[in-house]
């Protein structure tokens, strides 16, 4: 059955509508819990399977469908001067079906009721004292982590994993620790390697969730020690979490608790790399005394990492920033790109709450 391109236009704004009108409570309670679940089951079964990612044959369709478009318009009937009326007409349906698509099947998740209020924390900005406080302890659990892991070695910290071992682990313990906080989720849920290397890197992004294949993607060009906490943060977005921070805090708290120490040093680097990059914008001398002072492998961790990340230099990051600071914005992330480091506040409210975890 065809669908006429005004049904895609009322569906795309009825979507909007019906965005604005929920309620947090409503959008846990009937979507986020409830309509998402079978959402997430249903590409579970459909993409699963594949040895590759979704996001491939999405992209190959839409080539099809833009050629069959333009062929249309170059040699249908449309001759007469009206012809950029329908040419319009197609693009309000086409994107009618996008924010349709976008929103049912995971955008709404940006509505749904905070994973802070869920777990009764408190996130707020640290003082200046507070965030000294934050990145000595960071720098200290960083320190144990790799010494418990390896002992005084000072080599870069060799992978451990294969792509589909590393998937399968993580997705377990994110699956884990979701049930422990009282979400529902699925322990099959992919981050994909999406090549070719540095397509995301160079538009300064780690990685992606496409809603329209239910799977998380990550930049193969990444290092070995930044791939796992990059992961689970996509595969977060899959379990249906929106906010880059929430997203952050549950592949900080999924590294962390994880059995393997490999898992949890790398967790620890990571979050140790946000909180540097705060306190290091209040003290520099501070930061460099610090940096100076950490032992020689987690500094050559750390230049390993620097290296990879310098060979995508960015391409216009200006408008990359502006481009998603505005997606951001539209969906309720008001604080833009620097909702990123939020974890910093999540954390630092969970140990308020509960305690130092180990």
């Amino acid at each position: 059955m065809r669908i006429s391109k005004n049904t895609w236009i009322v569906l795309g704004v009825a979507a909007v509508a019906l965005r604005l009108l929920l309620t947090p409570a409503s959008i846990e309670q009937w979507y986020s819990r409830g309509l998402y679940v079978g959402i997430r089951a249903m590409f579970s079964a459909l993409t699963g399977w594949m040895p590759f990612a979704g996001v491939y044959l999405l992209f190959a369709g839409l080539i099809v469908w833009l050629v069959l478009q333009i062929r249309r318009f170059s040699f249908g009937k449309l001759k007469s001067g009206k012809w950029w009326l329908s040419a319009g007409h197609s693009l309000l349906a086409f994107a009618g079906a996008v924010v349709f698509f976008f929103l049912v099947l995971w955008g709404y998740n940006y509505g749904r009721i905070p994973l802070e209020q869920q777990l009764a924390l408190e996130p707020r900005p640290l003082s200046f004292d507070e965030l000294k406080s934050e990145m000595e302890l960071a720098t200290t659990e960083v320190i144990q982590a790799r010494e418990f892991l390896v002992g005084n070695d000072t080599q870069v910290i060799p992978p451990k994993y294969d792509a589909s071992e590393l998937e399968t682990l993580l997705a377990r313990e994110l699956h884990k620790q979701l049930h422990e906080l009282g979400f529902p989720a699925f322990e099959q849920i992919h981050a994909r390697r999406l090549y070719p290397k540095g397509i995301l890197l160079r538009i300064s992004t780690a990685g992606v969730y496409i809603p329209f294949t239910g799977e998380g993607h990550v930049d193969p060009g990444l290092h070995h020690l930044q791939l796992p906490f990059v992961m689970v943060h996509e595969m977060s977005h899959g379990q249906g979490f929106g906010g880059e921070g929430t997203c952050n805090f549950l592949a900080y708290l999924t590294c962390r608790r994880a059995a393997d120490p490999y898992l949890r040093y790398i967790g620890l680097l990571y979050y140790w790399r946000y909180v540097a990059a705060d306190y290091r914008a209040f003290d520099p001398d501070g930061f460099d005394e610090i940096r100076e002072n950490l032992p020689e492998g987690v500094k050559n961790d750390l230049r390993a990492i620097r290296k990879v990340i310098e060979r995508y230099p960015d391409i216009f990051p200006a408008v990359r920033d502006a481009a998603y600071t505005a997606y951001l914005h539209a969906q309720g992330i008001h604080d833009g790109l620097k909702n990123y480091d939020r974890v910093i506040m999540l954390v630092h409210a969970w140990r308020e709450n509960r305690g130092t975890e180990d």
